[in-house]
């Protein structure tokens, strides 16, 4: 990418707290630069970006941001350390480097692997881990620094659709019980209609909804994709209506 080439532009929408948004969009779109650029990686030419009502170039609180990037499951298959121990990074900070993890910092761990559904594989070793279980402890290492704001990158990116799908549901459930705002790329789209509460389109320009039943999802789909398009749902068990 060139330095001063104009990647996202239009780029004009509100996220609230304890928003589920799905991001999607054709491959080159910007989606992962959006995200970028929400996170201070990379810079805006112009315009403004505010976290928690802060201008971004001001913002200090980046411990209520997680992030998980889509290349984060492409490591060493021979990475020596354990489930837990590889959660429990996510508790390491500036203030405690260098020091052994205290009894509420395991704690926290312990939750953060119950919530994705790993106690069971928390003294395994990383490496022999299937990729959607990968995927997973990378939430669950997030997930445990207690974030307010959680962005993931095609995290599901490679699995079956059973794997995809009891991943969504388990976002889902943070979501709703921990009341974390979330931000997910996905190519998923009928999750992304069926399960978030405010969907993206993004292709350059940035186009913003509500899910609501009065969205029809091929109207924001063809502002991205181009209206000689056509977009097929699959089913999801996320308990309403499904559209086709």
């Amino acid at each position: 990418m060139r330095s001063k080439e104009l990647v996202v532009r239009k780029a004009t929408f509100d996220i609230e707290a304890g928003d589920f948004v799905g991001i999607v969009g054709p491959n080159g779109g910007g989606k992962t630069t959006l995200i970028h650029a929400i996170l201070g990686i990379l810079p805006i030419k112009r315009g403004s970006i505010r976290l928690f009502g802060k201008d971004i170039s001001r913002f200090r609180q980046w411990e209520r941001v997680a992030y998980v990037s889509q290349e984060a499951i492409n490591f060493d298959t021979q990475f020596p350390l354990t489930v837990k121990e590889m959660v429990g990074l996510g508790r390491v900070r500036r203030g405690n480097l260098g020091r052994p993890l205290r009894k509420e910092d395991w704690a926290a761990v312990d939750s953060a692997l119950e919530a994705m559904e790993l106690t069971r594989l928390a003294n395994r070793r990383i490496g022999n881990l299937s990729g959607g279980q990968k995927q997973r402890v990378f939430v669950a290492k997030a997930l445990v620094r207690d974030p307010d704001l959680m962005i993931l990158d095609e995290p599901v990116a490679g699995v079956d659709a059973t794997t995809m799908e009891r991943f969504y549901e388990r976002i889902s459930v943070l979501n709703q019980d921990r009341n974390i705002t979330i931000l997910l790329v996905s190519h998923d789209l009928m999750a992304v209609f069926c399960r978030m509460s405010k969907a993206m389109c993004v292709s350059r320009d940035v186009h913003f909804a509500k899910v609501a039943p009065d969205l029809d999802p091929n109207d924001l789909l063809r502002k991205g994709y181009g209206d000689h398009f056509h977009f097929v749902f699959h089913e999801h068990s996320c308990g309403v209506e499904q559209r086709h």
